[in-house]
């Protein structure tokens, strides 16, 4: 899985694409079942399905995708570059007059009417790092005793993040993560963040303030992608 040099649409198109799934995916979900977490897709992220007639609402490069397979099975779709989060909204049935919670970092409702920038390779890479982390997290996860009682991993709307927690050792767990970026960091990263203040082993590991990070160009120059962040979370 080839990590490609980043495009300078990278970052705006991140952020984006963090609110419309905060605002158009995770609140359409929310209102039919009360879950916010998304999942990682093929070309973006979207929800799993839900609801009577199992929508599932995803981005597929630069594409907004609806799907129903109720009583009456359709695909709709738009070019998300250009469109506003209303039209977005409109199509996959979300209230946006409501209010949204999603957790203390729940991004800005902003402008609904003004046209989106949106680049769909950059839409890719995201989904090709998160795709990445997850088969890194799944093959740490596998490796661990039952003991470390592993939730599922998800992506939560308001950090915009994979992740998953773990138990280190009894009564300490832990998040496992892939990030595309962040204020903190603008560039993808792979996480390991402890939940307390302890900071075990080799100080030089623990690089940032929630705990230890790997950036995308020291992922993507390794000589083995996997290899360098499965080594990294272990």
């Amino acid at each position: 899985m080839p990590l490609a040099p980043l495009p300078a649409t990278f970052s705006s198109t991140r952020i984006a694409a963090r609110r419309i799934g905060a605002h158009v995916m995770s609140r359409t979900r929310k209102e039919a079942v009360g879950r916010i977490d998304l999942a990682s897709f093929s070309g973006g992220i979207g929800t799993p399905s839900f609801g009577p007639d199992h929508r599932v609402i995803r981005f597929s490069g630069g594409m907004f995708i609806v799907e129903r397979t109720g009583d009456e099975p359709t695909t709709l779709s738009v070019g998300v570059d250009g469109s506003s989060l209303a039209q977005l909204a409109a199509l996959a049935g979300a209230d946006l007059s409501t209010d949204l919670d999603v957790g203390t970092d729940t991004p800005d409702l902003g402008d609904i009417d003004a046209p989106i920038e949106f680049d769909g390779a950059s839409m890719t890479q995201i989904a090709t790092w998160w795709a990445m982390g997850a088969q890194i997290i799944d093959r740490v996860v596998g490796a661990l005793p039952a003991s470390a009682a592993p939730t599922r991993a998800r992506i939560w709307p308001e950090h915009f993040d994979l992740a998953i927690d773990v138990a280190s050792r009894s009564g300490v767990r832990l998040n496992l993560g892939a990030s595309p970026g962040d204020d903190f960091h603008a560039v993808p990263y792979l996480y390991v963040s402890p939940w307390d203040d302890r900071r075990p082993g080799d100080a030089a590991y623990w690089n940032a303030p929630f705990g230890a990070v790997l950036g995308y160009d020291d992922v993507a120059h390794a000589a083995s992608a996997f290899a360098a962040g499965i080594e990294f979370m272990t």
